[in-house]
């Protein structure tokens, strides 16, 4: 046995929990991590410092996908991980703290969520990986990833009464932002936004001229103060977002990060193939 299959074969519990956490299906989860071992065999690995976690990427990257392609279709929660599936960390106090989040009632939760946050939370809370880890999987930023995590984290403990009235909100919040924006109206915009609001984008954005990376209210409402002429509402993983086209082409998403009815966060994504961007209209 060769060192990349002892070491793909000591992980495979590990990759089959994560699989598990973010697909919520235990055949999914199986199908995921053979793709990765595939992926491992056509990789040149020789200059990975850390093959396990690379491993994890993988299969996150993998689970990732699948996600964003589901449509319509809802797993069976009845269907229970078999042995090591749920394996937790050997600790027995971070046992006894996730304790709760191993059955089918976080699985129930997790559903409801959109992608990112799924991942965020899982990859996080779950499995102790970084923000700064997750950041490159998500395309998005550290503090972004931080804010989906825990967004999701607030639905699994029960601090968001209904899932359905968080979204809603979102959408209020958004759609009042994106409206003061396109009348200038800057002392509405400065209502709007977290004292800790920043503004960040994602390299191909970053490309195309946004700033990298904007900080503090003021700083954002001027940014955005008499922006988004062209700019529509849509929606990014069933949450409220804003998109900008040319001549059709989709070039940019808005993410916007709400946190206790304030814009925490917005962010430029211009490499938009595989985001879940939903039907755009005018802005009012």
């Amino acid at each position: 046995m060769d060192e990349n299959t002892r070491i793909f074969e000591e992980n495979r519990t590990h990759l089959r929990a994560v699989a598990y956490r973010l697909l919520g299906s235990v055949h999914e989860a199986d199908d995921a991590v053979q793709e990765t071992w595939l992926r491992l065999e056509r990789s040149d690995t020789s200059g990975v410092d850390n093959l396990p976690a690379w491993l994890t990427t993988v299969v996150s990257r993998i689970c990732l996908d699948q996600l964003r392609s589901r449509t319509a279709r809802r797993e069976d929660l009845d269907a229970e991980p078999d042995d090591g599936v749920a394996e937790l960390p050997p600790d027995p106090a971070t046992e006894a703290e996730h304790a709760d989040a191993v059955g089918r009632a976080l699985m129930v939760v997790l559903d409801t969520l959109g992608p990112a946050e799924r991942l965020a939370f899982c990859l996080h809370d779950l499995f102790g990986m970084s923000f700064d880890e997750i950041s490159p999987l998500l395309g998005r930023s550290s503090t972004a990833c931080r804010q989906l995590a825990s967004r999701a984290r607030r639905r699994v403990r029960g601090q968001s009464d209904d899932v359905e009235v968080d979204r809603t909100r979102q959408h209020q919040v958004v759609e009042a932002f994106m409206q003061a924006s396109r009348e200038g109206e800057f002392d509405r915009l400065l209502e709007l936004l977290h004292p800790d609001a920043v503004v960040c984008a994602d390299a191909a954005a970053a490309a195309m001229g946004t700033p990298s990376s904007i900080s503090g209210k003021q700083a954002v409402a001027e940014f955005f103060s008499g922006k988004a002429k062209a700019a529509r509402l849509a929606t990014l993983d069933g949450y409220a977002a804003a998109t900008w086209s040319h001549r059709g082409d989709l070039k940019v998403v808005f993410a916007f990060t709400v946190e206790d009815g304030l814009v925490r966060e917005i962010e430029f994504l211009a490499d938009v193939a595989d985001l879940d961007v939903g039907a755009s209209r005018p802005i009012r």
